[in-house]
């Protein structure tokens, strides 16, 4: 009797859980999914705008799918070495691996883009595998596809060095803004699966002494916000300086 009384008391918190989870999951590939249509929506409509609805462009071609091919395994290996900054926790860290990404969106759309991205975190997964039950995993898609989409779109429209430097500009102040609020509404929330909310505030009070340890909003804005700031910065200088030379070999069978 104690303990048909016992399961039926846990019963609801474990039914809880599994609700809470595939919440979460499918949010996930809501998002993933969603992800995928803004982008190839973008994308015909930077076709439309440049009159190549009408062209029978190939999807795949043998340089294109050798170039996203290496430019994915450059992303990998980017992500996998990843390394966390001095005024943030050690549980975000930074990595270039939207350099080959942006890259490839450059060269063939930001379709492209998302589908890299996709591309880069399933090997990194397969390679390393994941410790934050993939939260880590969707972050860094999302994120990368905030910057790489609005980037991408913008210099698909018109393909000039002016527009590159504002395709930039524009996805890394997106990033900035998107990354903040997605962690704030939805990262930090499915982290505390983890860790509490007050251990990640207080770790981010103790790395960085902006941060209010009771304030998620001064965590987001001096640690979350920054650290987006640096990659954005990072990745459009680096992409600047070497999708010149890159493009002419990547687009030269398209």
């Amino acid at each position: 009797m104690n303990t048909i009384l016992l399961a039926e008391k846990q019963n609801p918190t474990l039914w809880e859980n599994v609700a809470e989870n595939a919440l979460y999951v499918l949010v996930f590939f809501g998002i993933i999914v969603a992800m995928f249509l803004i982008a190839f929506a973008l994308e015909k409509l930077c076709n439309k705008k440049n009159d190549l609805t009408g062209k029978k462009e190939k999807f795949f071609t043998t340089r294109k799918m050798t170039s996203v091919g290496i430019l994915c395994a450059m992303a990998t290996v980017l992500m996998i070495f990843d390394f966390p900054l001095w005024f943030i926790p050690s549980f975000y860290k930074l990595d270039f691996s939207e350099i080959p990404v942006l890259i490839g969106a450059y060269a063939f759309g930001p379709a492209t883009g998302v589908v890299m991205e996709f591309v880069k975190v399933l090997l990194k997964l397969l390679i390393k595998g994941t410790s934050t039950a993939f939260v880590g995993e969707l972050a860094n898609f999302v994120v990368g596809c905030s910057f790489i989409i609005p980037a991408a779109t913008i210099y698909a429209f018109k393909k000039t060095k002016k527009n590159a430097i504002v395709s930039c500009v524009s996805g890394t102040l997106i990033l900035v803004v998107f990354a903040s609020v997605f962690n704030a509404l939805y990262l930090i929330p499915a982290f505390t699966k983890f860790m509490s909310l007050e251990k990640i505030l207080a770790s981010g009070a103790e790395k960085n002494s902006l941060v209010n340890p009771d304030s998620m909003t001064s965590f987001v804005i001096f640690a979350v916000a920054p650290l987006n700031l640096i990659k954005g910065v990072a990745v459009s200088v680096v992409t600047m300086l070497i999708y010149k030379p890159l493009s002419k070999f990547m687009k030269n069978d398209r």
